[in-house]
Order: C-alpha cells, then structure tokens, then sequence
C-alpha cells in the first residue's frame, strides 16, 4: 500500500476540497481524515459509521476523599496549579502524574481521560475512517497516528493498494504525526503572501522527515504573479509543481451542497483538479 498525505502550511488552503474531489475520481483507495481538531471530509463524504472507538489521549488524578490526609503535598508540588485542597481542575491538569507519585497516603489514582473518537465508515466512494476530539480536549499526534493506523488495517484488510490522508494545517504535532510512513506528500497552497510564507516552513518540515513533496496552488488566478512565483521557487529549491486550480464557483456550490466537486470534467476546476491527481499518481 502506498500513502499520500494531503498537507498545506496554512487553513483554508483547500485541502479538503482536494481530497473530496479524489474521492470521486474511481480509485481503490481508502480516505482518512486526521484533521482531528476540524475534521470535516465527513461532511463531504457523509459516510455510514460502522465502527467506533474511544480515544484515551491522556490519564488525569483522581482523589479518593476518605483516603486523602489532607496534608498539601499535591498542591504544593504541582507545577499547574491544578490541585487544591483535594479537588481536581481537570482544564489545568497536565496528567504528569507526580501528585500521584508525591502522595503519602496512596490517596490518588490515574485514571484514562476519553478525549475523543475514531470513526470508521462506508462511502460510496470507499472506506474512510475519521477521528473527533472531546470538547475542550487537548489534539496530539496519538490521535493522528490511531487515525492512520486504523486506515491502513482497513486498507490491508480490504486490499486496498493506496491511502490518501486530509492532513492538519500548519507545522507542528499533527502534522508531523500525519507525515509518519508517507510515501509522498501533496502540498496545497494559496497565492497569497501568508500561503507562500507557510508553504516555504511547510516544505522545510517535508525535508527535514525527507519526505518526497510536490506543491500545487489552489485559486491560482487570483493573483498570477504570486503564483508565478511559487511555481518558481518549487523549481529552485527542487519540488515538484503539480500544478494551477482556478477559482470556481462552481467548486463553492458544491460545497454549500455538502458534496464533492463532480469529477466529470464539466468544470474548469475539475478538469485542473483531476490534472493535479494525475501528476501526484505518477510521482507516486
């Protein structure tokens, strides 16, 4: 099985309306979304739930009352003030689990923190499985790896030959988690200043874990000259170009309508979409 991974520098870059559009093109792939702070190809996909399963991300301290001596050892040692007179702040509490350590009367106990779900689902476009986060739950890359662990058993269990993965924007966690056993990384930006400026720290992530890249830039021809000079600079530093997707409003329809962008061709985003996929599949 091979994996590409959908990533962009910044949000808002199009990343999902890519994958969505993939989904349509007929290829034996599963999809997954391990944008777990906003997932939200769901909404496209709008998959049939046929598994779920909880996250545990973390442990939090519980304090049996009837034990606890009250001595203060807990509140005086935590570093985030999360305890105080034997009550936990479950928002301030980091799990590090030295109240547990500290306490002389055995009075705490760890105890595992669901912070979100894994969902796996049937589309008419194939497996997809997908993750939510709790609210007020804290993101990580174990939710992102889960995520494509439980993709890839779908994908080998069904023989799938490939994996497309919506990753998360930006350059930190997630994202280095999403990165994790790809075999080619689809970067989407935007022709603006602040796409090209995440762009460069995006495609700097991709060298440093050596992941093989390529970059396209979605609403190209709201500003050419910008775009022009992404494309030059991909030749610069060595990245595939895998090319221009115009703005459509066509593509914004279907959106409003919860839908993929139809992958017949009928519109100019479409036909520039499906070219983009067809340059990823052959550097894959």
């Amino acid at each position: 099985m091979r994996e590409i991974v959908v990533l962009s520098g910044k949000g808002g870059t199009g990343k999902t309306t890519l994958t969505g559009f993939f989904a349509g093109l007929g290829h034996e792939a599963v999809l997954a979304d391990v944008d777990v702070d906003a997932a939200n190809l769901h909404i496209l996909l709008d998959p049939r739930v046929v598994e779920t399963e909880p996250f545990v991300g973390s442990r939090q301290p519980v304090i049996d009352p009837e034990q606890c001596t009250g001595c203060g050892l807990c509140t005086e040692l935590c570093r985030f003030g999360a305890i105080d007179r034997g009550r936990v702040d479950e928002i301030a509490c980091e799990g590090c689990a030295v109240c547990f350590h500290a306490c002389p009367a055995k009075a705490i106990r760890m105890e595992d923190v669901i912070s979100g779900q894994v969902y796996t689902g049937d589309t008419r476009y194939g497996p997809f499985v997908y993750a939510k986060l709790g609210v007020a739950k804290e993101n990580s890359g174990k939710l992102v790896v889960r995520v494509k662990q439980r993709a890839r058993e779908v994908a080998a269990r069904e023989n799938k030959p490939l994996l497309v993965v919506d990753g998360a924007p930006g350059i930190g966690c997630p994202v280095i988690a999403s990165l994790g056993g790809a075999d080619l990384v689809l970067l989407v930006t935007e022709p603006t200043a602040a796409g090209f400026h995440d762009l460069e720290r995006a495609l700097g992530l991709t060298r440093h874990f050596r992941v093989p890249a390529a970059v396209c830039v979605n609403k190209a021809d709201l500003d050419e000259e910008m775009t022009a000079a992404i494309e030059d600079h991909c030749r610069v530093v060595g990245v595939d170009f895998a090319g221009r997707i115009p703005f459509d409003h066509a593509v914004v329809r279907s959106l409003v309508a919860r839908k993929p962008v139809a992958a017949d061709d009928s519109t100019e985003a479409a036909r520039a979409m499906r070219a983009v996929w067809q340059r990823t599949l052959a550097l894959l």
